[in-house]
């Protein structure tokens, strides 16, 4: 079974920092491209970060960008996603997708995980 699975959300204030992280089973993520969205209530699902399944390339969205790191273990098949200089706008529920020999950014995912919820609060 194919699965992806996000944990290391969490409650923390403004100015700190989480790292989230998205392993996988059943597959190896070595070449797959990897996806980081995140949806905040009452709002739509926004890309947050990329990186292409040759790992040569990632993106970030302006939002993010000087204060998220997307980095992958291929040894340990996970996907982390730093954070850091959190801020409230940053509040929402983080998920991560895969697409097999994938670009990023990714015209479509075909594995997502279940989330973890992020809440920056002071």
């Amino acid at each position: 079974q194919l699965q992806l699975v996000e944990s290391g959300g969490g409650l923390v204030q403004p100015g700190g920092s989480l790292r989230l992280s998205c392993a996988a089973s059943g597959f190896t993520l070595d070449y797959y491209a990897i996806g980081w969205f995140r949806q905040a209530p009452g709002k739509e699902r926004e890309g947050v970060s990329c990186i292409s399944s040759s790992g040569g390339s990632t993106n970030y969205a302006d939002s993010v960008k000087g204060r998220f790191t997307l980095s992958r273990d291929n040894a340990k098949n996970t996907v982390y996603l730093q954070m850091n200089s959190l801020k409230p706008e940053d509040t929402a529920v983080y998920y991560c997708a895969a697409e097999p020999e994938g670009s990023c950014p990714s015209v479509g995912y075909d594995y997502w995980g279940q989330g973890t919820q992020v809440t920056v609060s002071s």
